[in-house]
Formats: structure tokens, C-alpha cells, sequence
């Protein structure tokens, strides 16, 4: 599949961080954020609970073994509050073991259709559901799983964000995925109003984990993940649904529906991803605290941010933090910290170290973040 075809749903889905990143000045900052609020909002976090139990997959939600999860808060539009809240409601549980993530999800719904079959279909021309997982919380080498009303999955693997110049992997799928649907109504009958319906699936962990080694999921394991819904406005002709379409014949664009709002509508921005936390206890006392390296991490987006706002203006990168405005120390969560920036007119990576611990994590041009390791010495 072209990256031209794949990432248009998602660049348009988008509004194109383009758009969003030429706006000029919003507001003075009265803090180093300020112009990319939207951006910065604090991402939902969920505690997923290890079972000793694993649901049968067959799309009952409602089972003995789904009880011991709690369902997410309701779904909201994906760009937050700029949106109105959605007319229909959507939650997702989840679940571990040590070998699969299961998660639920019931979408409410009066008009359940859907009309792709296939494997690899383009799901999201349909009302679908789905997933997204980046283990590493790097936003590289991530997953996308999507689902329509007939149980049909498009699954595909990221090396990196569209914004990124990159293809997606659709040749890659979920080994061992299973998953089901149970439709609370009757699916592609429109003389009737149903009540939605509901998805489980669970997911292998080696399968979106990489690599040779065995997965290492366990008590305080976090990664990054989120849920979408895509609704679609249709009406009825000759007793099916059909997409609303403008005065130019082209379909109406879908609502876009998630867990925790990206603050633009585009799902590939993995670093607005809510938080996964993995935890081993069977008592609800676990919650989750953000850790010290995200609120670092901040700062190196923001300069991210920054660098591709530049470089839509001057066809290059600036070469020194002092061009985008941004001081070189800075507090995080009390502690200082230095950042840095290299670059040339085409590349950049820029770091932040806590001055105390020596601890630095670093970002590129491409939005990879990852620790510096420091080597040891012999």
C-alpha cells in the first residue's frame, strides 16, 4: 500500500500538523508551552490488571473474567475540548497475562453496518474501532489494529510516523491475534434500532514487542497506547446505509472518536498516546504517577515542535536553542535541568540532562526519542 493512499486519510485526518505549526504566535507565552497547547494537555493514563484468568474471546464483554477490569472513561472527539462531545458512547477495558493484552471495547450504536470482508480491507472506510501500541514509547516501530463491525481486522506496522516520511508495513500482521465481535442488534438492517455493539481481542505480547528476546512485560512496565472509534453520518437508501456526501459528491469526513485526545486529528503522533501501566496486584491499589523522564521529555517536544515550525518557514533547521526562543536550563518537577541543541540545515538531534543525575535523554529530526546511554568504563 502507498504511503500516498494510507497517510492522505491520515494527513487529512490530521488537519496536517503543517497548519497547526504556521499558526503564528498563539498568545504570548506565559509559559514554554503555551503555543502548542493542544499538544501538551496531560495524556489519560489506565492501570491494566494481571489475571490469572483469560477471557474467552467471543465478543461477550460482560463475562466473569471482564469484571475485575474497569472501563475506561468515554470516549472523547480527538482534538479535546475544541470539540463537542460525542452523541455516542464508547469505553475500552483491558487485561494481562503473561502472554497476551486482552482488551474490551462496547461502542453504542443505533445503526450497526459494515460491509468489508477481508483481511487488510481499508477498515476505516467503515465505522470501525481501533487500537494503537508503541511498547518502546519511542514513537517508532509502533502497531495499528483496526476492526469493523464483521469481525474483519486491518492491522499494519510503523517504523516511524507518517509525518516522517514513512510507509506503513500493511504486509505485517498480528500473529496469534484472535478476536470477536457481538453485535447487540442486527448488523446491516436498517428497519430496526440497535444497540451497538462490542469487540474483545487479545493480542500475543511477542507479537508487538519485536525482536528476538522474550518480552519483558512486568509489574511497572509502561507503554504507550490508544483507542479510536471512526462513525461515519450515513441515511438510508433502499434499505442500506449510505455515506453523507457534500455537493461535490465526496463522503462527508468521519467523526473521530478516542480515549485520550490527541489535540489535532491525527492518530500518529504516538507521544499523545495515553499510558498504559502494567500491574501484578490483585487489589485496585495501584495508580499511576507520571514519571520524572515524560515531564523531561516535554522539552525535547517542544523543540521538535519548534524545528519543524522553523523549518516550514526558512527550508531549514535553526542551529541553536537561542532562534527558537527556547532557554537552555530549565525546571522539571523541581530539578535542573540543561537542554542542548546540534544541527545542520537538515538535521538535528537535541538533548536534556538532569544536572544532578547526569541522566539525558535525547530527540531527532524524525521524533525519535530515546535515553543516551552513557558508556561504561572498563
Amino acid at each position: 500500500m502507498s504511503l500516498s493512499f494510507l497517510s492522505l486519510r491520515h494527513y487529512i485526518k490530521a488537519g496536517c500538523i503543517a497548519v497547526l505549526l504556521i499558526l503564528p504566535g498563539l498568545a504570548k507565552a506565559q509559559d514554554a508551552f503555551s503555543e502548542f497547547a493542544n499538544l501538551f494537555t496531560v495524556p489519560n493514563n489506565y492501570v491494566v490488571r494481571h489475571t490469572k484468568q483469560a477471557p474467552v474471546i467471543d465478543g461477550d464483554v460482560e463475562d466473569a473474567v471482564w469484571q475485575q477490569a474497569k472501563w475506561t472513561a468515554d470516549f472523547q472527539d480527538i482534538e479535546g475540548d475544541l470539540k463537542p462531545k460525542p452523541p455516542l458512547q464508547t469505553n475500552v477495558k483491558i487485561l494481562w497475562d503473561d502472554s497476551c493484552l486482552y482488551v474490551a471495547a462496547r461502542l453504542y450504536e443505533p445503526q450497526v453496518w459494515a460491509t468489508l470482508s477481508h483481511h487488510d480491507d481499508i477498515i476505516f472506510r467503515d465505522n470501525d474501532f481501533e487500537l494503537f501500541i508503541d511498547p518502546a514509547n519511542n514513537t517508532h516501530n509502533y502497531y495499528e489494529i483496526e476492526v469493523n463491525a464483521l469481525n474483519t481486522i486491518f492491522d499494519l506496522f510503523l517504523t516511524r510516523p507518517y509525518r516522517n516520511n514513512t510507509t506503513a508495513v500493511t504486509g505485517w500482521d498480528t500473529h496469534g491475534l484472535r478476536s470477536a465481535v457481538k453485535v447487540q442488534g442486527t448488523l446491516n438492517e436498517a428497519a430496526d434500532i440497535d444497540k451497538g455493539w462490542t469487540v474483545e481481542m487479545a493480542i500475543p505480547i511477542k507479537s508487538v514487542t519485536g525482536g528476538f528476546g522474550r518480552a519483558n512485560v512486568k509489574h511497572g512496565t509502561v507503554w504507550r497506547i490508544n483507542f479510536s472509534r471512526v462513525e461515519y453520518d450515513t441515511r438510508v437508501v433502499n434499505g442500506k446505509y449510505v455515506k453523507l456526501q457534500d455537493t461535490a459528491g465526496r463522503d462527508l469526513p468521519e467523526h473521530n472518536w478516542v480515549w485520550s485526545n490527541q489535540g489535532l486529528i491525527n492518530m500518529h503522533f504516538p507521544e499523545r498516546w495515553g499510558y498504559l501501566f502494567f500491574s501484578n496486584h490483585e487489589a485496585d491499589d495501584v495508580s499511576f504517577e507520571m514519571p520524572y523522564a515524560e515531564e523531561q521529555k516535554r522539552y525535547l517536544w517542544l523543540i521538535y515542535y519548534k524545528q519543524k515550525q522553523w523549518q516550514q518557514k526558512h527550508g531549514e533547521y535553526a542551529v541553536s536553542l537561542k532562534k527558537l526562543g527556547i532557554d537552555s536550563k530549565v525546571a522539571v518537577t523541581g530539578s535542573n535541568n540543561e537542554l542542548k541543541l546540534e544541527a545542520t540545515p537538515h538535521q538535528f538531534i537535541a538533548y536534556i540532562t538532569d544536572t544532578n543525575t547526569k541522566q539525558t535523554y535525547t530527540i531527532n529530526q524524525d521524533g525519535l526519542v530515546q535515553p543516551k546511554l552513557t558508556p561504561k568504563l572498563k
